[in-house]
């Protein structure tokens, strides 16, 4: 079954989860966290989607409403009245608001994805912990901290885990979800259950540095830069030789650019500092001197190619 055709089971569908997580709270309304709020409210959750920018909240009311649309003619390509319905239905599920703690009030979940920076989670966790129902589920939505150690500042630790989505969050089906050291088999259980209730293909992973995905993508995009910076190959014949020899669909330094080089390098410092003896974690000079030129890819038109910027 396609991502449509599991996004319109889902609008039809009761899960079991729903009793349990009816409110959900989004923390950040950059393109994660936009991207969670549509597909909550897509599944039949009331959202409040909370960023301390009211621009951002309007930005990121527009970019759901015309994601909405996409996905309502597709779905409802036979069935324009329906799609329209769909489209309202979900708009008017998800409110906004410049206030987390008022926000969290009424939250069965609240799902944080805002900067990846440990004090500034655990300054937010911390209003939140003292303001949330006892029932409500903490999750955060990063990609390469430690799920434990954001949880640590919280009193609800078993009621603390990981939801990584992946960008862009209607589009791209897989969740990580993840188990820190002190969550609950009850939270962990509900945490899947709510995953799979809006649409994603739910995979299990310990608190580990990247999770899966990252673990095993980072490493490999640093391994192809490190064969770049050698001279062993060019940018151009690495990334052939995976897209044609691995049958990669984007070679990693392409991959690279489209991810960031700044989010690279940023995932690669945190690990080394935690783990400086893992070698696949050593910072990468070629990298540090993009990322310091600027040259963080594809969004500032140059990293290890150049683009032209629209």
């Amino acid at each position: 079954m396609n991502q449509f055709g599991l996004i319109a089971r889902n609008f039809s569908s009761s899960s079991a989860v729903q009793s349990a997580i009816k409110n959900v709270t989004v923390i950040g309304g950059g393109l994660m966290g936009s991207g969670i709020a549509q597909v909550s409210a897509q599944a039949g959750q009331n959202v409040i989607l909370v960023d301390v920018s009211n621009d951002v909240l309007a930005k990121a009311q527009k970019s759901i409403g015309n994601n909405l649309g996409r996905v309502a003619k597709k779905v409802y390509k036979d069935k324009p009245q329906e799609g329209e319905k769909f489209v309202a239905d979900s708009l008017a599920r998800i409110k906004t608001s410049t206030d987390p703690v008022e926000a969290s009030k009424t939250s069965d979940l609240v799902v944080e994805a805002i900067v990846e920076n440990i004090d500034v989670k655990h300054k937010l966790f911390k209003q939140l912990d003292e303001v949330a129902p006892n029932h409500t589920i903490f999750a955060s939505n990063t990609s390469s901290l430690s799920i434990t150690e954001i949880g640590s500042v919280v009193k609800r630790k078993d009621r603390f885990g990981g939801l990584h989505f992946f960008n862009p969050v209607p589009i791209m089906r897989l969740l990580e979800v993840i188990k820190g050291a002190d969550t609950s088999d009850a939270t962990f259980n509900t945490m899947l259950e709510w995953g799979k209730a809006v649409g994603k293909t739910c995979v299990s992973c310990k608190d580990t540095p990247g999770f899966i995905v990252n673990r095993l993508l980072v490493p490999y995009l640093c391994e192809a830069i490190r064969l770049y910076e050698r001279g062993d190959a060019s940018a151009r014949d690495i990334d052939i030789a995976m897209k044609l020899g691995a049958g990669y669909p984007m070679g990693p330094l392409e991959l690279a650019d489209y991810v960031g080089l700044d989010t690279n390098k940023f995932i690669l410092d945190g690990w080394h500092k935690k783990y400086p003896e893992q070698p696949l974690f050593k910072p990468i000079p070629l990298l540090n001197k993009l990322v310091a030129e600027g040259k963080l890819g594809i969004k500032t038109g140059e990293g290890f190619y150049k683009y032209d910027k629209k």
